[in-house]
């Protein structure tokens, strides 16, 4: 089922932007947190499975340092999943902190947060595998956070590319799985829904 149809299936209502862990929402379903590089792609690919209101809201002034929270409901309007939008960590290099770049609360949250079921690290697949991404990636290796690496922007890339630059990313990051989405054609949309879907709260490795 491709990216859109899923989609159709919930209504997305933003619930906060919170840049203290005191403003954490009340636990209501499964949570899901978006990581990533700030040029990843993480709003296209929010709107590719939440719609448009979900990467307007995390790309508006202001919010692009907090965590901005999202319900999705089902066709009888009850919680299904939450998405959680993390700040993007820039060009810094990752402190113990994770980011010198991040806000002090991401890490307590990553750490902490009961609810929070599954992370989707986002890589760029058209740029080699970068230490900030894999220290991140070890860090929740460390606290033993279910995780799921996707490569975005798929669709600039051939097919020789494609297979070489995955191939790259899987061995500089350390990783077995990695999954190539593009969120302008929707490929691998459907098999990242399928993985989210599965997605159960505190789910740790």
């Amino acid at each position: 089922m491709s990216g859109i149809l899923k989609r159709m299936r919930y209504t997305t209502q933003f619930l906060l932007s919170a840049m203290d862990a005191k403003q954490f929402p009340a636990s209501q379903a499964p949570e899901i947190a978006f990581l990533g590089r700030s040029n990843v792609g993480k709003s296209s690919l929010l709107n590719a499975l939440a719609g448009e209101k979900a990467a307007k809201v995390s790309s508006t002034p202001g919010r692009t340092r907090a965590i901005n929270f999202f319900l999705l409901l089902d066709e009888r309007q009850r919680p299904k999943l939450a998405f959680a939008d993390l700040p993007g960590y820039g060009y810094a290099k990752i402190s113990k902190s994770i980011s010198a770049e991040w806000p002090k609360f991401i890490e307590p949250y990553l750490a902490e947060r009961e609810t929070l079921g599954l992370c989707v690290c986002l890589v760029d697949s058209n740029v080699p595998p970068q230490e900030r991404d894999k220290q991140l990636i070890d860090w929740l290796r460390h606290v033993g956070r279910e995780f799921v690496v996707v490569a975005t922007k798929i669709d600039r890339l051939s097919g020789n590319e494609r297979t070489r630059n995955l191939n790259a990313l899987r061995k500089g990051l350390e990783i077995d799985e990695i999954l190539p989405v593009s969120a302008k054609t929707g490929a691998g949309i459907g098999a990242l829904w399928a993985r989210i879907e599965d997605t159960r709260p505190g789910t740790r490795d």
